[in-house]
């Protein structure tokens, strides 16, 4: 069963979040459940059904948490952070958006967290958290679902599945690694990351991704890296184009990888 104090610690976290949040966002809505499959799937249910409204959607425990193509992310109740936020947004590109989620969430955490690209956030080349954005459309409107899973402890299991010949898991890292604060407990850290995430998904709407690349380049865990694709395709880690491409450089020549066409580790 999920812990009494963990709910009122994130019930109180959501209201600071709320009266933060609301008048950057009317009609901005946080809802704390004490179970649930995936955030993100509950969002991406509701969108299909017609509920396009921002809302800020945590649970205390995800059963069934998702991470790109399907891999599944294991938490625990008090052991990581997981909530998804939907938002309606009409950006002119919607490429690099989970990459301006990164950054802003590494900001907002600790100068050592990194971003390895397209939406992982590394420690010292551990992951210690992810991002998921799905989208839906209804007509002429477009509703965005960011997810995002951050480790307060470390899991024993892998954070990723392997995903081919040269492919490991990378090894999972929490917060508590890295500082003392992580022992705050999640409501400090919805605290924390939920506001910066949300003002970065309106800035993003508005300018995109490109005025974002040095901030991202500052986070680049991959940059300057001999790294492989599971497309099996190796090279160096050249930085990220302004829409949100990954460049990379191999004996062939420069080339631009798309994050949906593969997944990338270090050499």
């Amino acid at each position: 069963m999920t812990d009494a104090r963990l709910l009122a610690d994130l019930h109180a976290a959501a209201e600071s979040v709320w009266q933060d949040v609301v008048p950057l966002c009317p009609g901005f809505a946080v809802e704390v459940l004490p179970r649930i499959d995936s955030t993100n799937s509950e969002l991406m249910r509701r969108a299909r059904d017609g509920a396009l409204h921002p809302l800020l959607l945590v649970a205390a425990e995800q059963n069934a948490g998702r991470g790109r193509q399907g891999r599944q992310w294991h938490s625990q109740p008090g052991a990581a952070l997981t909530f998804s936020l939907g938002l309606p947004l009409q950006p002119a590109e919607w490429s690099g958006l989970s990459l301006a989620v990164g950054v802003a969430l590494a900001e907002a955490l600790h100068p050592q967290v990194q971003i390895k690209w397209p939406n992982d956030l590394c420690w010292q080349g551990r992951k210690l958290g992810g991002v998921l954005v799905e989208t839906v459309s209804l007509g002429a409107q477009r509703y965005a679902v960011i997810g995002v899973g951050l480790n307060l402890v470390a899991p024993a299991l892998p954070s990723d599945g392997v995903l081919g010949p040269g492919m490991p898991a990378l090894p999972a890292a929490g917060l508590l690694d890295l500082m003392p604060d992580a022992a705050k407990g999640v409501g400090h850290w919805l605290r924390r990351v939920a506001a910066p995430l949300l003002r970065q998904a309106l800035d993003f709407e508005a300018q995109g991704f490109g005025h974002l690349v040095p901030r991202y380049a500052a986070r680049d865990a991959l940059m300057g890296r001999p790294v492989r694709l599971s497309d099996g395709r190796e090279g160096v880690a050249d930085g990220v184009r302004a829409d949100g491409a990954l460049w990379l450089t191999a004996a062939s020549g420069r080339s631009a990888v798309w994050q949906h066409e593969v997944s990338v580790r270090p050499c």
